[in-house]
C-alpha cells in the first residue's frame, strides 16, 4: 500500500486494527491478523473506487428517484470532462431529468418501473420532440439507473424492467420524424462569407471543402497538421469519438491547404482561430472609421482582455455558430448551421468516388465499415481530396 493510504494502526486499548477514512474509525479484527489485514484492504479499494469518499451506506433500493438523480449528477460532473470543461453530454443529462424529477421524484427507485419510463417518454413526445432524440434521451435514463445497479443502490430487476421499453420505431409512433440534413446551397455559404470575420470565413471554407466537424474545426493547431505530403493530414487532438478508441484524419488539398497556410504561420500549440484576434481586428477597423474623436471616458476604459467578458482565446462550436447566424441575419438567406457544410463535401465525395471514400473523409464508422475497410481505401480518400479538398 502506498503512504499516502490511510495507514493500519494497533488500537492498543482494545487489540484491534483500525484505520480511519475521511474522519471515521474503522475497526478490522484482531491485530495483524489475516482477517484484519483483508478487510483492510477491501475497505481502502471501495474507498479509492468511490474518489477516496466512503460510499454511501443506503439499503439496496431504499432511495427516491430524486436521491438517486443527485447521486449522479455528482457523479457526471467529473465524469463527463474533457480539457478540464464539461462536455455537452453533462448538460444533456441535466436536461433529461427535469421530467423524471417532475413526475417521479418522490418515488423510490425500486417501485419505478417500465410504465412510469413509458410515461416521462409520453411527455417528450407531447413536447414535440423528434423520435430519434427522444431514444436517445430514454437511453440516457436507463444509463442513471445502469450506474445505479453497478454503485449497488438499485436492484438489478429495476434496470432489467426498463430495458424491456422498446426505442421508438420510424413509422409506428406519433413522434415527428426530423428533417433530413441536407448540404447548404452553396449561394447561401457565398453571401455570408463577406459578412463575418476572416477567422470564421476561413473556418467555413475548410469545413466546406474537407468536411470537418465544427468542434473540430475550431480547435485546430499548427502543430496538429501533417504537412509533409501532398496531401496534408490534420488530426484533432480530441473529436467525437476519441474517448471509444478511434483515431481521426481529415484530408486537406491544395485548395484547403491555400486557405490554410497563412493560419499556420504562427506558435505551433496556438490555435489557428483565434476569438480574440477577431475582435481585435474587427476594433481596430471600428477606430480607422471612426469619424468623431474618442472621449476620455472612452480612452480609459479596460482593454477587452481585463474586461470580465472578454472574448475567448478560440472560438468554440457555439461561438462560430453564433457568428454565422448573425451574418445570415444580415444576408437575408434562409438559415443554415455549420454541420450541414460536412454533407456539402460528403456529397460531392460520395458522388464522384462512391459512398466508401466519403466515409473515410468524414471519419464515420458504422458496422459495415471496419477499421481494416478504412485502413485499405485510406489511399482513395487522399486521391480524392487532392482532387476536390
Amino acid at each position: 500500500m502506498s503512504a499516502s493510504f490511510p495507514s493500519y494502526r494497533h488500537h492498543k486499548p482494545s487489540g484491534r486494527a483500525v484505520v480511519t477514512l475521511n474522519g471515521k474509525d474503522f475497526y478490522l479484527g484482531t491485530w495483524n491478523s489475516a482477517e484484519s489485514r483483508e478487510e483492510y484492504g477491501r475497505l481502502i479499494a471501495e474507498w479509492l473506487s468511490n474518489g477516496r469518499q466512503l460510499p454511501d451506506v443506503v439499503p439496496l433500493g431504499q432511495l427516491t428517484v430524486v436521491e438517486l438523480l443527485a447521486a449522479y449528477l455528482e457523479f457526471a460532473k467529473t465524469y463527463y470532462v474533457r480539457d478540464g470543461e464539461q462536455t455537452s453530454e453533462y448538460v444533456s443529462v441535466k436536461h433529461v431529468m427535469k421530467p423524471l424529477k417532475k413526475l417521479y421524484g418522490s418515488m423510490m427507485v425500486k417501485d419505478f418501473g417500465p410504465m412510469a419510463l413509458k410515461a416521462v417518454r409520453q411527455v417528450m413526445l407531447e413536447a414535440e420532440i423528434c423520435r430519434p432524440e427522444i431514444n436517445r434521451r430514454i437511453l440516457r435514463i436507463r444509463r442513471i439507473f445502469r450506474w445505479g445497479v453497478e454503485n449497488e443502490l438499485i436492484p438489478p430487476l429495476v434496470l432489467e424492467g426498463l430495458r424491456s421499453v422498446s426505442p421508438l420505431k420510424k413509422g409506428r409512433t406519433t413522434a415527428r420524424e426530423p428533417e433530413k440534413v441536407k448540404p447548404v446551397p452553396d449561394g447561401h455559404v457565398d453571401a455570408v462569407l463577406p459578412l463575418v470575420s476572416r477567422q470564421v470565413a476561413a473556418m467555413i471554407e475548410l469545413q466546406r471543402l474537407a468536411g470537418m466537424r465544427p468542434g473540430e474545426v475550431v480547435i485546430m493547431r499548427p502543430c496538429d497538421v501533417d504537412r509533409t505530403g501532398a496531401v496534408w493530414v490534420y488530426r484533432p487532438s480530441r473529436h467525437k469519438t476519441d474517448y471509444c478508441g478511434h483515431d481521426r484524419e481529415v484530408f486537406f488539398g491544395p485548395k484547403s491547404q491555400e486557405i490554410l497556410a497563412p493560419w499556420l504561420l504562427r506558435d505551433a500549440k496556438a490555435f489557428c482561430f483565434s476569438a480574440q484576434e477577431a475582435e481585435a481586428e474587427r476594433n481596430a477597423i471600428r477606430r480607422q472609421n471612426r469619424k468623431s474623436p474618442m472621449t476620455p471616458s472612452q480612452s480609459k476604459r479596460k482593454p477587452k482582455t481585463e474586461h470580465a467578458r472578454a472574448k475567448r482565446v478560440r472560438y468554440d462550436r457555439d461561438s462560430y455558430r453564433r457568428a454565422i447566424e448573425y451574418a445570415i441575419g444580415k444576408a437575408g438567406v434562409p438559415h443554415w448551421h455549420p454541420h450541414q457544410l460536412r454533407h456539402n463535401c460528403a456529397t460531392r465525395v460520395r458522388r464522384e468516388f462512391g459512398l466508401d471514400v466519403a466515409q473515410v473523409v468524414l471519419g464515420q464508422r458504422s458496422a459495415e465499415v471496419t477499421q481494416v475497410y478504412a485502413e485499405a481505401d485510406r489511399s482513395k480518400a487522399t486521391r480524392a481530396m487532392s482532387l476536390v479538398g
